[in-house]
């Protein structure tokens, strides 16, 4: 049976969203077209009509769920006094660490997309410069074109935290890996430990 190609369309979209969740999960190479199909409600044969390859898939949902993660970024910060602080009670969290599947695809994928094409890396670095963006605008530095060097130290702080407090399974270790980013984050920022 023949589908439309608005339902094509839909079926595409269902796809790159649940590869998202699923990579994330995962990684790149901790699932199979199968199940990520299956995922998505979808058989394998649906793949080849949609995709490319495996790649095409790849660096699509990650372009998705980077630019989710930006976005939470600057849902976090629109309304909050100290939008920097915001973003940090959100990213540096216990509830951020144990999100998988939605969290932030630096931390779950970052490692993994250095090994892969330069049509996966794309999204990542375009991700990483939109974050960089974020950060210089939240510290009130978006005036140059290129990201201050308060934006990456903080972006590699951060990531660098959640990466590891999802790998130490003693709590107290793993908390305190949050908690000690948190406070080299406003230190770099020039807040004090009260903001």
């Amino acid at each position: 049976m023949r589908v439309s190609r608005t339902q094509a369309e839909a079926n595409r979209e269902a796809v790159i969203n649940a590869a998202s969740r699923l990579f994330r999960e995962h990684g790149f190479d901790g699932i199979g077209l199968k199940d990520l199909m299956k995922g998505a409600g979808l058989t394998q044969g649906a793949f080849y009509k949609q995709f490319a390859s495996k790649d095409d898939l790849a660096a699509l949902a990650s372009r998705r769920a980077l630019e989710s993660a930006t976005r939470r970024w600057s849902t976090a910060a629109a309304d909050a006094s100290d939008p920097l602080e915001a973003v940090m009670a959100f990213y540096l969290s216990k509830d951020h660490r144990g999100e998988k599947a939605e969290g932030c695809p630096l931390a779950a994928l970052g490692a993994d997309a250095a090994r892969q094409s330069d049509e996966v890396r794309r999204p990542f670095e375009d991700g990483i410069r939109a974050h960089f963006e974020v950060l210089d605008e939240l510290m009130g530095d978006a005036s140059s074109a290129r990201p201050s060097d308060k934006a990456m130290a903080i972006l590699s702080l951060m990531v660098g935290a959640v990466t590891l407090s999802r790998i130490i399974e003693d709590e107290k270790l793993s908390q305190g890996v949050l908690d000690a980013a948190t406070g080299e984050v406003r230190r770099i920022a020039h807040r004090d430990n009260d903001a």
